[in-house]
């Protein structure tokens, strides 16, 4: 028997919120900053949208999967930028090995949803302290820039940005070879997104960051806190939890929250699942009862009638006339 609509609303309703309840749960914890001023967001702003028409300019005989380096105004000497146009499917299937510095992997899932999208990526190289100040860092790798565009028309210039997002393991950012940091100071992953909206997460192998949704990278290091001398960098292959930069020592406490969180975290997702589990039960229990109720309406109605105080079947006619037996007596 199919069930209501209303109950198949019901269904996709609680497998949604399911969903989204595991996804926060593995979603890496990162530190967010302030904003960049109004000033410093529309000169960001500016620059990608130049840098756009100047990727797609790339583009003198198009190839999907085969990246293109740009060209820049002499104003803007030290800056690269390259463009990459990929179908959507093929990214989400296969991702991209090593985009210049970036290691796409499978599962990323752009909106709105376009057949073909254009990678387009910056490096601002000596620029980076310009467009991106951070005060209390120092950048000890450029600062790349990652965004996604629409590729339908090549020849377009203002183009709004896509929104992308891996759904499945990290962008890997091998940033190479990067400076040094002053001795007892601790190298942070540094993500501006493009609402200006700046996070910190930790280094990966000395030199990498992870990353999920589009914007600008690099590594930085806290230039005016005294920190005491850096443990080794992890090595494991998500971010851990970052405290904030300015805290000292906190190394025990970051370790401490990652189990009651995981701790706390696994805890909800099986109240959650005993939850669905008893709505299921219960979803069983009436649709079993819908299906009773409709098969005693659909059997045949008996003539009622009033006897006395209270009402009784009666049948409508007698099938058989009852005879004497002396009828047929000789």
């Amino acid at each position: 028997m199919m069930a209501r609509p209303a109950d198949q609303t019901m269904v996709l309703n609680f497998g949604k919120f399911l969903l989204v309840f595991v996804l926060l749960l593995s979603w890496p914890i990162v530190e967010s900053q302030s904003l960049l001023n109004v000033t410093e967001i529309r000169s960001a702003r500016a620059l990608d949208i130049m840098l756009q028409d100047y990727a797609y300019r790339a583009f003198v005989t198009p190839r999907t999967g085969v990246s293109f380096d740009g060209s820049v105004p002499k104003n803007l000497t030290g800056i690269r930028v390259s463009a990459l146009r990929l179908r959507s499917g093929s990214l989400f299937k296969r991702g991209f090995s090593m985009y210049k510095e970036f290691n796409i992997s499978r599962g990323v899932i752009e909106q709105p949803y376009v057949e073909r999208l254009v990678l387009v990526y910056q490096n601002l190289g000596n620029w980076s302290k310009t467009y991106y100040p951070l005060p209390g860092y120092m950048y000890l790798a450029p600062m790349l820039g990652l965004l996604a565009y629409d590729a339908s028309d090549l020849l377009a210039k203002n183009l709004p940005e896509l929104d992308i997002f891996a759904s499945g393991e990290p962008i890997l950012i091998d940033f190479g070879k990067v400076k040094l940091g002053p001795d007892g100071s601790t190298a942070k992953c540094v993500w501006v997104d493009l609402d200006g909206q700046v996070n910190f997460t930790n280094v990966v192998s000395g030199n990498k960051c992870f990353a999920f949704r589009q914007g600008h990278f690099s590594i930085v290091v806290n230039s005016t806190t005294s920190l005491v001398p850096a443990s080794p960098l992890p090595k494991s292959p998500v971010p851990a939890v970052v405290l904030n930069p300015n805290h000292k020592g906190g190394g025990v406490d970051s370790t401490v929250w990652v189990i009651v969180g995981s701790v706390v975290g696994g805890c909800l997702l099986l109240v959650l699942l005993a939850l669905l589990v008893l709505w299921v039960r219960g979803y069983k229990k009436r649709k079993k009862m819908h299906k009773m109720e409709r098969t005693a309406e659909r059997g045949e109605p008996l003539h009622m009638t009033t006897i006395g105080g209270m009402k009784a079947p009666a049948a409508m006619v007698t099938r058989t006339q009852p005879t004497l037996e002396t009828e047929y007596a000789p």
